[in-house]
């Protein structure tokens, strides 16, 4: 397949990945419903087109939390990005910081904090869940400062995993989700010889370094089940504000409110997120929710947003209501999935050259110049294609 848009990845990841690994990236809350509003919302958010205004030396740097960006744009921590391809967090890492960006690793990664920061020349993000064990999330801290990152993405809009329908058809949960999982991976032979045969330990490499034995994907789901912490408050994440030395970015807020506890807080950052529609189905998608957001808090600390993001158009549109910068997920995991290292760089490329023409074309040449009066307020919702 000719890849010449970001969203071309997602059908050859579809035709490589096996089924129950497909649909657990692809995949949302419930009926599903917020995840494509996160993107047909995105779509509907109409640019103005200015011609004649002189956009020579049109530059899309930017700097959070002391750190140069080539562009506004991070790799969003996904759990078991190391079951895309061999070793997958580490190709991914790579590709970002050749291209000038952070990667965020999930706690729940396949390959381990101090594997994925041993490969590149600059600190990545840490992704931290809050979680019952608080002697893991301790560990998890100090690890994560002895390998030199210093910003913490602290994701707190899971207290409990969503009802996510698509992982118990796929395989990836349920009764016989081991043996599904064996069958389709056999059905699938490049993805088992790259990943399956050469891409082990097939584990949490994070949590396994926690229980000192291997945390493979058979207990994935049932240990996040049991440690996910539904009596988390402002006042529990205190310790942490006050012992990780570097930036902290509070990531699932949807509600002003919520942006300015963070902000009273002592926040650097927030992300405004619905988790990709993984979460609670029939929230405002991201970008809905993003203006309001940005009204209360802007200027207080960096907002960056993410969910439905597929394209450097995408990027644009978001910069422009508001954003500092963007988190992507699931496409740079088509991406992953379909050609390692090289895809996630090619898709990079393709969200750099998309954001250059945007600007262009709307007329400005940094990124302090997108504001809301780039968009065009009163412009009618389009008829969207149907979904692949």
């Amino acid at each position: 397949m000719i890849i010449s848009a970001p969203t071309d990845f997602r059908e050859t990841a579809r035709r490589r990945l096996p089924p129950f690994l497909f649909h657990y990236a692809d995949g949302g809350a419930y009926s599903e419903y917020t995840l494509n509003r996160n993107v047909a919302d995105l779509a509907e958010v109409a640019l103005k087109q200015r011609v004649l205004k002189n956009v020579e030396g049109l530059s899309l740097e930017t700097e959070l939390f002391g750190r140069r960006m080539a562009m506004p744009v991070a790799l969003a921590p996904v759990g078991l990005t190391g079951m895309y391809a061999r070793r997958g967090e580490v190709q991914a890492a790579r590709a970002a910081t050749k291209k000038g960006i952070p990667f965020t690793l999930s706690t729940v990664s396949v390959c381990p904090i101090e594997e994925v920061q041993s490969k590149v020349s600059t600190p990545i993000w840490f992704q931290l869940y809050v979680l019952r064990d608080r002697g893991f999330m301790k560990q998890a801290l100090e690890r994560a400062a002895a390998a030199g990152i210093t910003t913490l993405v602290f994701t707190v809009d899971m207290p409990t995993p969503g009802a996510r329908y698509r992982d118990a058809h796929s395989g990836m949960s349920g009764r016989h989700g081991p043996m599904r999982r064996v069958l389709q991976a056999m059905m699938h032979p490049r993805w088992a010889w790259d990943v399956g045969i050469h891409g082990k330990p097939h584990d949490l490499g994070n949590v396994s370094h926690y229980l000192g034995k291997p945390t493979g994907l058979a207990d994935y789901i049932g240990w996040l089940a049991k440690n996910f912490d539904a009596s988390i408050g402002w006042k529990d994440l205190e310790w942490i504000r006050d012992t990780w030395k570097g930036s902290i970015v509070i990531k699932g807020i949807l509600d002003p409110d919520d942006a300015r506890d963070a902000v009273r807080f002592g926040a650097d950052g927030i992300v405004v997120s619905n988790h990709g529609g993984r979460q609670l189905d029939g929230v405002l998608s991201s970008v809905r929710a993003l203006p309001a957001i940005v009204d209360a808090v802007k200027g207080e600390l960096k907002i960056l947003a993410d969910s439905g993001i597929r394209s450097g158009l995408d990027v644009v549109r978001m910069i422009a209501l508001g954003a500092d910068a963007v988190l992507i997920g699931r496409a740079f995991l088509y991406a992953l999935a379909t050609a390692g290292e090289e895809g996630v760089t090619t898709l990079l490329d393709l969200f750099e050259k998309e954001m250059r023409v945007a600007m262009t074309l709307t007329g400005v040449k940094s990124l302090s110049e997108l504001d809301r009066s780039c968009l065009v307020s009163d412009a009618k919702p389009l008829p969207l294609p149907a979904s692949p």
